[in-house]
């Protein structure tokens, strides 16, 4: 659901050797039609209730002002500790650089927690979940491109 959302709605990048992916969701996206729970509940059936614990609990941290959404950082294990992931992670933020966005996600491991950390996201307070992981709400400042002068 999330990535279909993105593929329509947002960026998605995924290597040449489709070892790697990461999926951005853009925020507004005033033309995306809203999920719902009825989306929700077709991809997690009996689970519903987490999920909407899980989205209450991400509402409450996102602003709502513009910014990017990493929605998924993946890396096959075999192709792990080579850059790829640090690599995808650079593609995008140039993109978001130029437009002066900052970028949210939420980690669900200490692990990507650290990854994010080294590359310029500022970990939160951690959320909890019922009966579930813990995670951590990451954000990364936007950087506005610096203008240019023309002289002549």
């Amino acid at each position: 659901m999330e990535i279909d959302h993105a593929v329509e709605w947002g960026h998605v990048d995924i290597t040449v050797d489709m070892t790697a992916v990461a999926v951005w969701r853009h925020h507004p996206a005033p033309q995306a039609p809203p999920l719902s729970d009825y989306h929700l509940s077709t991809f997690t059936g009996r689970h519903l209730t987490h999920f909407q614990h899980l989205h209450t609990l991400v509402r409450r941290y996102r602003t709502a002002a513009a910014h990017h959404w990493l929605t998924w950082l993946h890396v096959t294990p075999h192709a792990r500790h080579h850059g790829i992931g640090q690599a995808l992670l650079a593609h995008h933020h140039r993109r978001v650089d130029q437009l002066g966005y900052p970028v949210d996600t939420i980690a669900t491991t200490t692990t990507v927690r650290n990854h994010l950390t080294r590359h310029g996201y500022h970990a939160g307070t951690p959320l909890h979940l019922i009966d579930g992981p813990q995670l951590w709400p990451l954000r990364r400042a936007g950087r506005p491109a610096p203008l240019t002068t023309v002289t002549g």
